[in-house]
């Protein structure tokens, strides 16, 4: 990477945090829907859900994490779209800037927000009496797959929002993924679901991760749902970096 590709990149993301913070709405999809949604379930429903586990908040952090950062992701395709039919893409492009340094600023952006919201929702799931005796080791390898699921999440809201035909169309394609976690181990263990759903649950990539995170914040060992995680992760990354720069020099050219 040249200094020019990372001078342009740092300029175009101080660009998109701005439009952030301006934004109330973007603050309570990705923070206040899953702090909400995790009051409910702790509060509501946590005494008929049984988890074996004494603390559901502690089963259920993890879970509610994923649910934001892919609430998060949907700004991503937004973000990117809007740019695109309001013309400033065309303007980038007549200045002396690196042209992947566009993408990569919203992806970066991505990366920053949906930190943010995490970090809100762990310290509100501290407040609820979310405990965990996990080391710094522990911690740096949640971040990691987080960090790792955002990033595979953020290249394919790239490629939504640059091959959408409208707003709707580029925050649509994230609905599914907010609902995967509740089709997975992040609520409830899967041995309690009727067999299909069961498989489906047991096989898709968000179980993996809850898995891997639970199992990371109770210093239990992690077995091979990490490697599964992070195979998830990766190859959805690599694939979504792909078809979305592929999109973009389609577009650009």
């Amino acid at each position: 990477m040249s200094t020019h590709f990372l001078g342009d990149t740092a300029v175009l993301l101080g660009r998109s945090m701005r439009h952030i913070f301006r934004s109330v709405d973007t603050i309570i999809t990705t923070a206040i829907t899953p702090i909400a949604m995790m009051l409910l379930f702790v509060y509501v429903l946590g005494g008929a859900i049984e988890t074996g586990t004494d603390n559901y908040v502690n089963y259920l952090l993890p879970g509610i994490m994923l649910i934001a950062i892919a609430s998060g992701i949907a700004y991503t395709a937004v973000r990117l779209f809007t740019d695109m039919k309001s013309g400033i893409f065309e303007r980038f492009h007549s200045m002396p800037i690196a042209r992947s340094s566009v993408l990569w600023a919203h992806v970066l952006t991505s990366l920053v927000a949906n930190a943010i919201s995490v970090v809100i929702i762990v310290l509100v799931g501290l407040v609820m009496g979310f405990r965990t005796s996990a080391g710094p080791l522990a911690w740096i390898a949640v971040a990691g797959i987080l960090v790792l699921f955002t990033l595979a999440l953020t290249w394919v809201a790239v490629l939504a929002g640059l091959s959408a035909k409208s707003v709707d169309g580029a925050a649509g394609f994230s609905y599914p993924l907010i609902f995967l976690p509740f089709i997975s181990s992040a609520f409830v263990p899967t041995d309690t679901m009727p067999g299909p759903v069961r498989a489906f649950a047991e096989n898709q990539p968000v179980t993996s991760i809850v898995n891997t995170i639970q199992d990371l914040f109770a210093e239990r060992p992690v077995g091979s749902d990490i490697w599964i995680a992070l195979a998830w992760c990766v190859g959805i990354l690599v694939l979504g970096y792909v078809f979305a720069m592929a999109g973009y020099r389609r577009k650009i050219s």
